[in-house]
């Protein structure tokens, strides 16, 4: 028989407290290096502080929209891009940015500075804000911005040289305004992650309801084909990456390859000269198998991970 876990709850003892004799009793543990919450109104470093109110639609809901930036040498990298997405996706469900795009990418920018890090990432999250726990968006008393700035988890040098294996995903990704919207509803995005380590790979890519390519949990899919092109979906049924669409901008600037949007296939996928894994915190990955097709970790990952690291630096 297994152990039974001990009870977090003791009925009998159960009492109100308040916030002053509850603040000692949690432990001073969070990734965040610093945070930001407008329902503060302030900044802290003290993970105790590092809440989000449980009436707040972001929580009980999903009703919000994030980005994550990154930051090298205290420079955020592609800020306007990010701030351009979000503006975006909050326009797409009807929120409205507390800040404006300065005001935001000033805090940012602030908080960067205040971190400490000389690189890192950052989350930004603008949320509905507090309700009456209902899903009437027209309840809540005014959207909130929190921010949170984390050190920055960069792939294995064994990834970047050698590769990383991807699956295919056991359902159908999110489609049309869901898949374009980058909002706090990630269950399903959770999910995909979950069976990747399950299946004891890197990434499990999905496939839409007509079958094409879609994207990873929280990164896009490229490919060379046989023929020289760099392909990439359609942004139909997938999120308009900010790296994929940097590095796209910087091939067709030095002409190294045909860039093309199309429609792409299980069969177009398998025959594919090299294949990539691409997202803020991965810039560029190899992929070296999908399923039991293995690719060559060939020249061209290399090539835009070095156009990447040069347009970063």
């Amino acid at each position: 028989m297994p152990k039974e876990k001990d009870s977090m709850l003791n009925i009998s003892s159960l009492k109100e407290i308040t916030f002053e004799s509850w603040k000692p009793l949690l432990p001073p543990n969070s990734p965040a290096v610093i945070f930001y919450s407008s329902v503060l109104r302030a900044l802290t470093r003290d993970p105790r502080l590092m809440t989000v109110p449980v009436d707040d639609h972001m929580v009980h809901r999903g009703d919000g929209v994030f980005e994550a930036l990154k930051f090298l040498k205290q420079k955020i990298y592609l800020l306007q891009d990010h701030l351009s997405r979000l503006t975006m996706s909050a326009e797409r469900i009807s929120l409205q940015l507390p800040l404006s795009v300065p005001e935001l990418a000033e805090l940012l920018q602030l908080m960067v500075q205040k971190s400490g890090l000389q690189e890192g990432l950052i989350r930004l999250y603008i949320s509905r804000g507090g309700g009456d726990f209902t899903p009437n968006p027209y309840t809540t008393t005014g959207s909130q911005i929190f921010v949170a700035i984390t050190e920055l988890k960069a792939p294995s040098r064994e990834q970047r040289f050698l590769g990383v294996r991807i699956g295919k995903y056991s359902q159908v990704g999110k489609m049309g305004w869901m898949a374009q919207v980058k909002s706090c509803n990630y269950l399903p995005n959770v999910m995909m992650k979950k069976e990747a380590v399950d299946r004891g790979v890197e990434f499990m890519v999905s496939f839409d309801e007509d079958g094409y390519l879609q994207e990873g949990p929280t990164e896009n899919i490229a490919l060379v084909s046989r023929k020289g092109q760099f392909l990439f979906p359609f942004y139909r049924n997938i999120l308009k990456g900010t790296t994929l669409n940097r590095l796209t901008e910087l091939i067709l600037a030095q002409g190294l390859l045909p860039v093309e949007q199309k429609d792409i296939q299980e069969e177009d996928l398998l025959v594919a000269q090299e294949v990539f894994m691409l997202g803020t915190t991965l810039d560029v990955l190899p992929v070296k198998s999908f399923e039991s097709q293995n690719f060559t970790v060939g020249p061209w990952g290399l090539k835009f991970q070095a156009l990447i690291e040069q347009d970063q630096k």
